[in-house]
């Protein structure tokens, strides 16, 4: 069931970003941001874990270097099984990982981010929130008119 919390649509009265428009002391909040988020987290300090992903693990070429990582997925692309292994990591089918963790102990199971999905563009409430309209069709003729298209006035 849950607990009843009042506390719907409350807002947090704390700044989120700095009110100074100085252009370096942005780019200073931005770096510390980046290293507050990805420095101190447990998810960095597991050692020892399999990283599990029910899906295809792709190269990123931001990715300046890979440690030294055990993944099991469902497929991987050539270029991401070769910079893994190239750092003595190892690369598992999920197959070979049941038979190591049948219990899943030592793993780490990771998901992609959970408003990625079509539907959320859905939400929102209310004008100027852009919130994708819900379309019988995407032809000409539907929510084409006024405000979408250059030729009917304006387009946003």
């Amino acid at each position: 069931m849950g607990i009843d919390l009042d506390r719907h649509h409350v807002r947090s009265s704390h700044r989120k970003a700095p009110k100074s428009e100085n252009v370096y002391l942005q780019v200073l909040v931005k770096l510390y941001r980046f290293l507050a988020r990805r420095t101190e987290s447990n998810f960095n300090k597991a050692k020892g874990k399999t990283v599990v992903v029910i899906g295809t693990v792709t190269d990123d070429n931001r990715l300046l270097s890979v440690p030294k990582l055990s993944i099991a997925a469902l497929r991987f692309t050539a270029t991401a099984r070769a910079r893994i292994e190239k750092a003595g990591g190892e690369v598992l089918t999920l197959d070979q990982l049941a038979l190591r963790a049948p219990t899943g102990a030592n793993t780490l199971l990771l998901r992609g981010p959970k408003n990625a999905r079509e539907a959320v563009k859905h939400f929102g409430f209310g004008p100027h929130s852009h919130k994708k309209p819900y379309v019988a069709s995407k032809g000409r003729k539907f929510e084409r008119a006024r405000g979408r298209r250059r030729s009917k006035g304006f387009k946003v």
